[in-house]
């Protein structure tokens, strides 16, 4: 069973959000709630696996809740998407520097809502090709193109930084088995081995490090 908390100052939106989970049989609310500062307190109380958290809200914006859930020992399984009203919202990119797992736009398809969900309770990251290529270009800060790679790319091989590379530009692991010509678990092994290595917590932390470190850049697309 997936336990959610959810976290947003509009009622109308949690209601509609929470009849929607909670009809699903792997999925309950366990708790909601309004503002940041609850979000925070209420996710160290019940410890859900996923927290559907606004990104504008009173008393403590999901940004700082988003830090602190990230932060905090007793959540290291607690998991983060982000919900905005647009989806350029300008503080996307420091929520997945905080370690978000990823974010959706209030009016998605219900479908889509449930989809990101499970997609972020089995430990992938829900960012799109196109929405990845958005915030990442905000991360980064657009180091000049002859700046040296990130010492940390040391750590792993030349197929293991295609990999990343990959990563960062947004793919999954079924389009980067086809970009190398390997199988998806091959794909995934290789992912696997990248965060273990490089001690990343999941693959959006994996994304902003292949932009962070130069490997990937704002624009690049192989």
């Amino acid at each position: 069973m997936i336990r959610i908390l959810l976290a947003d100052d509009q009622t109308l939106i949690r209601a509609g959000f929470r009849a929607l989970l909670d009809a699903e049989p792997d999925m309950t609310v366990v708790a909601e709630c309004g503002t940041g500062r609850e979000a925070t307190r209420f996710a160290l109380r019940e410890r859900p696996d996923v927290v559907l958290l606004d990104i504008r809200m009173p008393d403590g914006d999901g940004l700082e809740a988003t830090r602190q859930i990230m932060a905090a020992q007793e959540l290291q399984g607690t998991r983060v998407i982000i919900l905005t009203t647009f989806e350029l919202d300008e503080y996307i990119a420091e929520a997945v520097r905080a370690g978000a797992a990823g974010f959706l736009v209030k009016d998605t398809e219900p479908e889509e809502l449930l989809r990101a969900v499970r997609v972020v309770h089995d430990g992938d990251a829900l960012l799109s090709p196109s929405v990845t290529r958005r915030i990442m270009a905000q991360l980064a800060a657009r180091p000049p193109a002859a700046a040296p790679l990130d010492a940390r790319l040391e750590l792993i091989t030349e197929r293991e930084r295609d990999v990343l590379r990959l990563v960062g530009e947004g793919l999954n692991n079924a389009e980067i088995a086809r970009r190398l010509f390997i199988t998806p678990l091959t794909a995934k092994t290789h992912v696997s081995r990248i965060m273990t290595k490089l001690m990343v917590r999941d693959r959006v932390q994996l994304v902003v490090l292949a932009y962070e470190s130069g490997l990937v850049r704002p624009g690049w697309s192989s």
